[in-house]
C-alpha cells in the first residue's frame, strides 16, 4: 500500500489530490468576528471544518449574507464543498437591562421580574422582553437564569409581575436567558424575525435552517412551508434541523424528527430544563434514534469551551467530543470557540485529532443483523444496504454511490461500517448536503452519460485520488436510467483495472 493511499483511507489530507479531507465525523464551525476573514475561512476548512454555522442571534441580514459568500469562495479556493447552515434565532425569553448593566442577587431575597417595567432593573426587579411569562407560570414554579446559575422560585403572580425568592444568588446582567424548570414555557418557535431571517437565508441559499426551541412537528412542519415559500424563486429548498432545547420537545422527538431532516442535540438549555445528569443519556438516546430514522443529528454545546480563552482543551472536553463520536453522532459543533474565541483554527485541528483518535479504535461496527434484520418499501434504500452488506464481507476498499438527491448516501451513512463511503454526484446542491453525513466524502461528477462511461470515470476519479489502486474491489451504486432522481436500482461490485 502506497503513502498516498494510506494518507486518504486514514482521513489525511494531500493538497495535491481530487479527494479532500473528509473526517469522518463532521465539523460544525460557528462563525463570527473571530473568524471572518477569507484566510481564517480557507485555513479552517482546510483544516477539517465541513459545515459553517451563522449564528441569527447576532448580526445584520447583510452581515450573514456578506459571511455567506466568504465561506462559499473560501470553499472554492480550497477546492471543497462545505455546508452552510443558518440557525435561527428563535423567542427571545430574557430579562431585560439594569441601570447598571448588572446586578448581585442574595439567596433569600425578593427579586421581581416585571413585564410592564420599561425603566432598566435595579436589586429588586428587572422588566422582561419575554411578556408572556406572567401567564406562564404559577407558585411553587422554579425559573433558572443565566444558563441555570441561578434560580428563582415563583412565590406569586399579581398581573404583569411575577414575585419569586432568590434561592441559588448570583450575578445576574442584561439580557439573561430564562428557562422554566421541568419546561412548560409558550413561546412559539418561531417569531417575526425568524420569519424575516428565513428569507435573507434563500438569499444565500443556505444548506440548513436549524429552528430554535421547537415543541412539535407542527413548528417543523411550518418552518419547512416558509422555507419553500422564501427559496421558491430560486429553485431551493434547505433541509431542516430542530434544535432540541426545550423538555416538551423530549417526548415528541420521534414526529419531531421525521417533521424534520436532522436534529441538533443543543445541550445547553436543555440541560438547564431537565437537570444536567439527565443529558448525557438523553444524548445517546437522541442520536441512536435519528440514525434509526435516517436523520443526521449533531452534538453541540460547551464541546471546546475553554478553548475560547486557552489553546489546548481540557480532558474533560476531549472525552466529550470522542463520547460523541463513539455514539454515532454525524457531527460535532463549535460556538464561541471559533466564532469569538482567541485561538478558533488550533481549536479545529484539536477536534479534528479527537474525532480521528476516537475513529480508529471505535469498535462498533454494523452486524448482519443490522442488514438483515430489516424490510424494505424502497428499491433505491434495499440496494444501498446491499452495498454496505456486501462490501463489508467482501472487505472492499470503499462504497461507491452515484447519486443525484444524495439519499443513497445517506442511508448508507445511517450504519456503522469500517470502509469510506463516496458520494459522486452532478448538483452542487446535493453535494453540500452531503457534508454533514458521517463517513460520506463527496465529488462532482456528470452522471448524465451511459453507464459504462459514467462507471469509468467514477473510478478513474477514485484513483487519481488514491482511493483506489489497480486490484482494489469496491462497491458502486447507480440507477438505470442514469441521472434520474431516486432511481438507485444496480449495485455492482468492481476490480479497478
Amino acid at each position: 500500500m502506497t503513502a498516498s493511499r494510506i494518507a486518504v483511507m486514514r482521513g489525511y489530507q494531500n493538497p495535491d489530490s481530487p479527494i479532500m479531507r473528509q473526517h469522518v465525523t463532521k465539523i460544525v464551525a460557528t462563525i463570527g468576528p473571530a473568524s471572518s476573514t477569507p484566510e481564517m475561512l480557507e485555513a479552517m476548512i482546510q483544516a477539517g471544518v465541513s459545515v459553517v454555522r451563522l449564528n441569527f442571534s447576532h448580526g445584520t441580514a447583510q452581515d450573514h449574507i456578506e459571511r455567506a459568500r466568504m465561506v462559499r469562495e473560501a470553499a472554492q479556493k480550497v477546492g471543497r464543498e462545505v455546508a452552510i447552515m443558518a440557525d435561527l434565532q428563535g423567542p427571545k425569553i430574557r430579562v431585560g437591562k439594569f441601570a447598571e448593566g448588572k446586578v448581585q442577587l442574595e439567596t433569600g431575597q425578593p427579586f421581581v421580574l416585571d413585564a410592564a417595567r420599561s425603566e432598566p432593573g435595579d436589586i429588586g426587579g428587572v422588566g422582561l422582553d419575554y411578556k408572556e411569562l406572567p401567564n406562564d407560570v404559577k407558585p411553587g414554579d422554579m425559573l433558572l437564569l443565566n444558563d441555570g446559575l441561578i434560580m428563582l422560585k415563583v412565590e406569586a403572580v399579581r398581573g404583569d409581575a411575577v414575585h419569586t425568592t432568590v434561592v441559588e444568588g448570583g450575578e445576574l446582567s442584561n439580557n439573561k436567558g430564562i428557562n422554566k424548570q421541568g419546561g412548560g414555557l409558550s413561546a412559539p418557535a418561531l417569531t417575526g424575525k425568524d420569519m424575516e431571517d428565513i428569507k435573507t437565508a434563500m438569499e444565500f441559499e443556505a444548506d440548513y435552517v436549524a429552528v430554535s426551541f421547537p415543541k412539535s412537528a407542527t413548528d417543523m412542519e411550518m418552518a419547512r412551508q416558509l422555507c419553500h415559500v422564501a427559496g421558491a424563486g430560486r429553485g431551493h429548498r434547505p433541509f431542516l434541523i430542530a434544535k432540541i432545547e426545550r423538555a416538551e420537545a423530549i417526548p415528541r422527538l420521534e414526529s419531531i424528527l421525521l417533521a424534520s431532516d436532522g436534529i441538533m442535540v443543543a445541550r445547553g438549555d436543555l440541560a438547564v430544563e431537565v437537570g444536567n445528569a439527565a443529558v448525557p443519556a438523553l444524548q445517546k438516546h437522541m442520536i441512536r434514534l435519528a440514525r434509526q430514522l435516517d436523520r443526521v443529528v449533531i452534538t453541540a454545546t460547551q464541546m471546546m469551551e475553554s478553548m475560547i480563552s486557552n489553546p489546548i482543551p481540557t480532558r474533560a472536553e476531549v472525552s466529550d467530543v470522542a463520547n460523541a463520536v463513539l455514539d454515532g453522532t454525524d457531527a460535532v459543533m463549535l460556538s464561541a470557540e471559533t466564532a469569538a474565541g482567541k485561538y478558533p483554527l488550533q481549536t479545529v485541528r484539536e477536534m479534528a485529532q479527537i474525532c480521528e483518535a476516537a475513529e480508529r479504535f471505535d469498535p462498533a461496527v454494523a452486524t448482519d443483523a443490522d442488514f438483515t434484520g430489516q424490510n424494505f418499501t424502497r428499491i433505491d434504500q434495499s440496494i444501498a444496504l446491499g452495498a454496505l452488506f456486501t462490501a463489508q464481507h467482501l472487505g472492499a476498499k470503499a462504497i461507491v454511490a452515484l447519486t443525484e438527491s444524495g439519499s443513497t448516501a445517506l442511508w448508507m451513512s445511517r450504519h456503522r461500517v469500517n470502509m469510506p463511503i463516496y458520494a459522486l454526484t452532478p448538483k452542487v446542491a446535493s453535494q453540500r448536503r452531503m457534508a454533514l453525513y458521517r463517513n460520506v466524502q463527496t465529488m462532482l461528477m456528470d452522471t448524465h452519460a451511459d453507464r459504462d462511461s459514467v462507471l469509468h470515470q467514477a473510478e478513474a476519479q477514485l484513483k487519481a485520488g488514491g482511493v483506489l489502486q489497480s486490484g482494489d474491489i469496491y462497491a458502486i451504486t447507480c440507477g438505470e436510467p442514469m441521472g434520474a432522481p431516486g432511481g438507485t436500482n444496480m449495485l455492482k461490485i468492481c476490480r479497478a483495472a
